[in-house]
């Protein structure tokens, strides 16, 4: 049977960045769906008359927007959420790898994959591209939690066998044995994918990446993901470490790993030749403004990605960004550009696309969601506004749709998010 839902939409089936009038914004929206697809979205009235017999949820007062993407999280870091005061390589040495070797306990590493997965529903977040441990229980505990709560998930064992505390270290030949076999279990089961995780350069032999390579060769659909040029102390680390590259793209390029199905987080510190070879590939990069941030890395240089056409989506970086929102990683990316050397300032239609459609670019899935289109997956968030709140007041007096849209950005919280929803099928939500 059909339903619609109606309230106030906004999506982006194109972008912002080329095309100005891509943003749609609805009203007095409406949106169609049926086993679990949508079927219509438009004008409330011409999306009801279209369908005479669908049951309607009078949603109005909110705000219907696709569900959020998020392109690099940490699993194993939720507990460490707040660390403020470090830089990127004594953060790691200080919080994220003491507590990443706690998940060698399963019992442990499963509470925490349960914490995970309720925290990215509750915020909005549909689909996550997400490092999982260094354990291989502990990453399968994610993918079942994952498979549970019914969210689109792509993740997989996280890879080093140097450089970091020795109990986080893997042989090249366990590493591969391990990634072959939750490939087996969970690759393309429901909504989950598997993607190969070097954690980065520095804790990742040449033996490393080139099994990392043989992963990507051998099954279809994988993708790829890792870290680069977030820390200036870690380039410098990684050209000691591999003397023959040119630069720290040149390290995973020289092992096959950078492609279409490649999402580099960071790149912070990148000069226009690593730029204009991202765009040849047409990898993308997860940019993580509040981890920018938080660990002093750098104002990310947006404007030169965007003039080299390099893809970028939006990240959290939990634990060493500040929280699990996309609405608040998608505001501080337009704070912080509005400072940057080459300052952009991006408009409510551009923050939308960078937290849910570029996502869905970055990891190849935008032909099944990230906007609003016919056939598409009903993948959405329901933003309400608590009575009596100001941004029910902001709401109800906002001049114009896109006034409406960027109080979602500035004033919306976790607090805010009253239902979501995956395939159709709620994932979270009090109503």
């Amino acid at each position: 049977m059909t339903e619609i839902l109606r309230a106030a939409i906004f999506h982006t089936p194109a972008n912002p960045f080329a095309n100005p009038k891509a943003l749609i914004a609805l009203d007095d929206g409406g949106l169609a769906i049926e086993a679990g697809r949508v079927v219509q979205c438009g004008d409330f009235a011409a999306v009801s008359a279209a369908h005479p017999g669908a049951s309607v949820r009078d949603w109005r007062g909110g705000v219907i927007l696709p569900g959020f993407i998020d392109t690099h999280i940490h699993y194993p870091q939720v507990r460490i959420l707040g660390g403020l005061g470090h830089s990127l390589l004594d953060w790691l040495e200080e919080l994220a790898l003491p507590e990443e070797a706690r998940f060698a306990d399963l019992s442990y590493a499963i509470t925490v994959a349960n914490e995970f997965v309720n925290a990215l529903a509750a915020h909005g977040t549909t689909t996550a591209l997400v490092f999982g441990s260094h354990f291989a229980p502990a990453t399968a505990a994610l993918f079942s939690a994952a498979e549970a709560k019914g969210l689109r998930i792509f993740s997989g064992l996280v890879l080093a066998d140097r450089g970091l505390r020795p109990e986080l270290h893997q042989t090249c030949e366990a590493a591969y044995r391990d990634c072959q076999e939750l490939i087996a279990r969970f690759h393309g089961k429901g909504r989950l994918g598997y993607a190969v995780i070097p954690r980065f350069a520095l804790s990742a032999s040449e033996q490393m990446l080139e099994a990392c390579g043989a992963l990507l060769r051998e099954t279809n659909g994988l993708r790829f993901t890792t870290h680069i040029n977030e820390n200036s102390l870690e380039i410098e680390e990684v050209a000691k470490l591999f003397p023959w590259a040119d630069d720290y793209l040149g390290v995973y390029e020289r092992f096959g790993l950078i492609g279409p199905a490649s999402v580099l987080a960071h790149n912070v510190i990148a000069d226009n030749a690593v730029l204009k070879r991202l765009a040849s590939h047409a990898a993308s990069v997860a940019h993580c403004p509040c981890s920018n941030a938080a660990l002093g890395s750098g104002v990310f240089p947006l404007k030169r990605h965007h003039e080299h056409s390099v893809r970028i989506a939006l990240g959290t970086d939990v634990g060493g960004g500040t929280g699990f929102g996309m609405l608040k990683e998608a505001l501080q990316a337009c704070l912080q550009q509005r400072l940057a050397v080459d300052p952009v300032t991006l408009n409510p239609g551009q923050m939308l696309y960078l937290a849910t459609r570029a996502g869905a670019e970055a990891l190849g899935i935008d032909s099944k969601t990230g906007d609003f289109e016919t056939g598409k997956a009903a993948d959405l968030v329901y933003v309400r506004p608590r009575p009596a709140s100001v941004l029910s007041a902001v709401l109800a007096h906002a001049e114009s749709p896109e006034h409406k849209l960027s109080a979602l950005f500035t004033t919306a919280g976790s607090d805010s998010i009253g239902e979501v929803r995956v395939d159709g099928e709620t994932v979270f939500g009090d109503n």
